[in-house]
């Protein structure tokens, strides 16, 4: 994008729709910039070290571009409120994470300078995206997005020292880290090599796994290929990231590709609605449920012809597990553990994955600061009563096997009280039940999904049970399952 009218950064607001990055925020060439960014940050020692360790973006990435999209909507926005809620709320989060990578070295999310790369691979990507789409940005439009997201940096950190002031600068810093910093760490080798060709279906999708991975066996290579091909090159030569020949030039079509949808009526492409209705599954009662039941039927016949036609080996139809509209019935301990408790995916149960669960019902029901923390206080609680009963060889954590051997120590006391803890957050008034109101903002607003109850309001005992049912029964539940299954 190329303007010559571009207002310095000076005079034109930093937030809000007039910023220049509200200007990106629905077009899709954000996606590729955003994948481009991930790697970039996951490189770093620092940062690659703690999304192995808390991240749950391999097992869950659609929840994880959802939470990711909605914290940058509301970092951006025009409400100052808003932004130091959602900034507080991540300084929690980051806080929360710190440790050591498999050589030793110390990590911690909160250091400055490590959150100040970040934001740097989010404002270079986004030069990049235009630069390779044909549009460069002008120094004027360069400076401005510059100083948008230097202040995104000062709203989380309190000032934005880490990031050198002038955009000039910037390349010098963002050249030195590439070249001194960077490595071919485990976690950009699963974004690269494993996340894109193992890529779980969104929701929308979950019912038809062999129309999925046919488009995934195409799409999954090539995302990867494009990806490879748009890093700094002194990073590509230093991790030794093999470039599969036609990379760039598919790389380049890709991004002139997408920068043609800005010839689209404005309001076409809504990337707030594209990722909530990716969220949505058939048997949602959201109002766009409908439209997504007739699609996914479409898609299931589709699927049925593609697995008559080319067989995939390994993917194969969802058996139901209960009753027609009953929106619950049993699964195996191995989907249980896999699905819910393995929230990062690395097939051992442990703190990760249980601080993992709080952090997601911490967001989706926007707790302050207090009841946030009892939530954590709470899982923490009951993680060190599931490894007191289930880890049986002493390593520090809980397998598959160490699980399904002991199912029935999961609803212990330290289970109910995280139930107890979340039935409080719920219920706002203090008057012992969820009243419609609350139950809306639970199971509407957080979980886009609905409960029938017999008089209109959920008790904390019915609540408790129903939680621990899904927590410990090893059943599918229709307002859960969306929150800490789906992916």
């Amino acid at each position: 994008m190329t303007t010559g009218t571009a207002r310095t950064a000076d005079e034109a607001p930093l937030f809000g729709p007039e910023s220049q990055f509200s200007t990106f925020f629905d077009d899709p060439r954000w996606a590729l910039a955003m994948i481009r960014a991930t790697v970039l940050e996951a490189a770093h020692p620092q940062i690659g070290a703690a999304l192995v360790d808390n991240s749950t973006f391999v097992a869950h990435p659609w929840r994880r571009l959802r939470n990711t999209f909605l914290s940058m909507r509301r970092m951006f926005g025009t409400d100052p409120a808003v932004r130091e809620r959602e900034a507080a709320r991540l300084n929690r989060l980051h806080a929360r994470m710190s440790g050591s990578d498999s050589r030793g070295r110390a990590y911690d999310a909160m250091d400055r300078a490590t959150r100040a790369w970040v934001v740097a691979t989010l404002f270079e990507s986004a030069v990049t995206m235009c630069r390779l789409s044909g549009q460069p940005l002008d120094h004027d439009t360069m400076a401005q997005m510059y100083a948008e997201y230097r202040a995104f940096l000062a709203a989380l950190d309190g000032d934005a020292g880490e990031l050198p002031e002038d955009v000039n600068d910037f390349w010098r810093y963002f050249d030195r880290v590439v070249e001194n910093e960077l490595e071919n760490t485990e976690a950009a080798r699963v974004i690269l090599y494993r996340l894109f060709d193992h890529l779980p279906a969104p929701a929308l999708l979950d019912g038809a796994p062999t129309l999925w991975a046919a488009g995934r066996a195409v799409a999954g290579p090539l995302l990867g290929a494009i990806t490879v091909a748009s890093l700094p090159e002194p990073y590509r030569r230093r991790a030794g990231l093999p470039e599969m020949p036609g990379a760039p030039t598919v790389m380049q079509g890709a991004y002139l590709a997408a920068g043609l949808t800005r010839f689209l009526p404005e309001g076409w492409i809504n990337a707030e609605s594209i990722i909530e209705a990716l969220s949505l599954s058939p048997d949602s009662d959201d109002p766009r449920a409908r439209t997504v039941t007739a699609l996914t039927a479409r898609m299931k016949r589709a699927s049925a012809l593609f697995r008559l036609l080319t067989p995939l080996s390994g993917e194969a139809e969802p058996v139901p597990t209960g009753s027609a509209g009953s929106g619950e019935g049993r699964r195996s301990a191995e989907e249980f553990f896999r699905k819910v408790l393995d929230q990062t995916g690395d097939g051992h149960l442990d703190w990760p994955d249980l601080a993992a669960m709080a952090r997601e019902l911490s967001t989706r029901l926007d707790l302050d600061e207090p009841e946030e923390t009892r939530l954590y206080d709470a899982f923490a609680a009951w993680w060190r009563e599931l490894q007191a009963a289930l880890d049986t060889d002493g390593d520090g954590r809980v397998s598959a096997d160490e699980y399904a051997a002991a199912v029935p120590s999961l609803a212990g006391p330290a289970l109910i009280r995280v139930a107890e803890v979340l039935f409080d957050a719920t219920d706002k008034d203090h008057s012992g039940t969820i009243d419609a109101d609350e139950y809306r903002t639970l199971f509407r607003t957080a979980f886009h999904r609905d409960l029938t109850t017999t008089d209109g309001t959920y008790g904390r005992s019915a609540f408790v049970g129903d939680f621990l049912s899904f927590m410990s029964g090893r059943r599918t539940s229709t307002p859960y399952d969306p929150l800490l299954a789906d992916a």
